[in-house]
C-alpha cells in the first residue's frame, strides 16, 4: 500500500473526508457509492462497481432476480443442458 501522506481526523459521527485530489484520481463523485473492506489492520475503501455474480465482469450487465449477470455468462448459461 502506498502512503498519501494526507491525514484526516475521524468526526464526531464517525466520517472521514477524502481528499478531492484521491476522489479525482479515482473518479470519485458525490454521492457515489463506496465500498468498505477490511485486510488485516488495514481499512481499505473502494468505489463500487456492479460485478457479474458469476465472473466479476463489470460491463453489459443485466438483472436477472435482483442479481447481476454479464452478457457472456447469460449466453453460457443459456447453452446448459440439464442432467437426467
Amino acid at each position: 500500500m502506498k502512503s498519501t501522506g494526507i491525514i484526516r481526523k475521524v468526526d464526531e459521527l464517525g466520517r472521514v473526508v477524502i481528499p478531492i485530489e484521491i476522489r479525482n484520481q479515482f473518479n470519485i463523485a458525490e454521492k457515489d457509492p463506496i465500498e468498505i473492506y477490511v485486510d488485516g489492520s488495514s481499512i481499505v475503501l473502494k468505489k463500487y462497481e456492479p460485478n457479474c455474480i458469476f465472473c466479476g465482469n463489470t460491463e453489459n450487465l443485466m438483472d436477472y432476480n435482483d442479481k447481476l449477470i454479464c452478457e457472456d455468462c447469460s449466453k453460457k448459461i443459456s447453452k446448459l443442458k440439464p442432467n437426467k
